[in-house]
């Protein structure tokens, strides 16, 4: 089930599918930006057309080029056959750029003669080539900063951010925690032949306080590993966790705004003081400046209004 944060994302997402914008996704690395590319393509194309996934820091540098927009055997040393590249692979479908940060300034003014005119030369051929496929790209990189130190086109960063969907960190999300804990146990579980196994409230309680450095990756990784070392049909508990997670403190908190949870009650009073320290930590370090605040704690500036009306701050 899709909650809170994410189900912003998704409505963009359903949003922008029904156009031919390109669109560029941002977050932080481990947070979902793939998945959100192949929900993109799923509301657009649906899954009979190619979904092309290209990792721009996959290959080297001297043969990315070759590798985006293919070449004719013999155009250069090695190159012993036709290759037709992943532009042309994703014809008809969707195009996913990732890591789109570290592309090369000499590859840069290339890519974006064929976002705005879709149409490439490879390596080796003199005539262009059309090629209508949607393009998505995704950076855990801040471009605007890349811009600034000259290190990425600013051309380039507006024709790809037509349309900017930014996934926001797992730690913004918290109340996603339990459905997405319990998706990969169950997963995990299915692929190992673990029978039916079930996390117990204090190791959810655990999951939903940490802070997530590495995201969803992490946390699925963490489920990963609960299951392979449990035993069949059993409860994962808290004692089972990563001695990172079993902490009160939530990670990444300053000794002054450092913020403890009693263990005592349900999830949901929990969470509650958790979110009611932490928009009275952010209002009292951004001076009651509400827009700051809220872009803060990845909140809409109404979504923060109505947290303040709950908790009475």
């Amino acid at each position: 089930m899709i909650v809170g944060e994410m189900r912003e994302v998704m409505r963009t997402v359903r949003r922008a599918a029904t156009t031919s914008a390109i669109i560029l996704i941002t977050g932080e690395s481990g947070t979902g930006k793939e998945i959100v590319a192949r929900a993109v393509h799923r509301f657009s194309k649906g899954p009979s057309w190619p979904f092309v996934p290209f990792n721009c820091t996959a290959v080297p540098r001297d043969l990315l080029e070759s590798h985006l927009f293919g070449h004719r055997r013999g155009a250069f040393t090695g190159a012993e056959r036709d290759h037709p590249g992943v532009v042309r692979t994703a014809k008809d479908g969707t195009l996913f750029l990732d890591e789109i940060g570290e592309l090369s300034l000499e590859l840069q003014p290339k890519l974006l003669r064929f976002l705005e005119s879709f149409e490439i030369t490879p390596l080796g051929e003199s005539e262009p080539v059309h090629v209508n496929t949607r393009v998505v790209a995704a950076t855990n990189a801040n471009l605007e900063t890349l811009v600034q130190q000259g290190k990425f086109r600013s051309d380039l960063f507006y024709r790809l951010r037509v349309v900017p969907i930014h996934v926001p960190a797992l730690r913004d999300r918290r109340d996603e925690i339990p459905s997405l804990a319990r998706h990969f146990v169950a997963k995990a579980a299915a692929a190992d032949g673990k029978g039916h196994l079930e996390l117990a409230p204090d190791a959810i309680e655990l999951m939903t306080l940490y802070a997530w450095p590495g995201n969803v990756r992490q946390l699925n990784n963490e489920i990963r590993r609960l299951v392979a070392l449990a035993d069949n049909d059993a409860t994962l508990t808290a004692e089972m966790l990563s001695p990172e997670i079993r902490r009160r403190r939530i990670i990444g908190a300053t000794d002054d705004d450092a913020m403890t949870i009693s263990f005592d009650g349900t999830l949901g009073a929990a969470t509650a003081r958790l979110e009611r320290q932490m928009i009275g930590a952010a209002l009292r370090k951004h001076s009651g400046r509400l827009d700051d605040t809220a872009k803060a704690l990845g909140l809409s500036r109404k979504g923060l209004y109505l947290k303040r009306l709950r908790f009475g701050l």
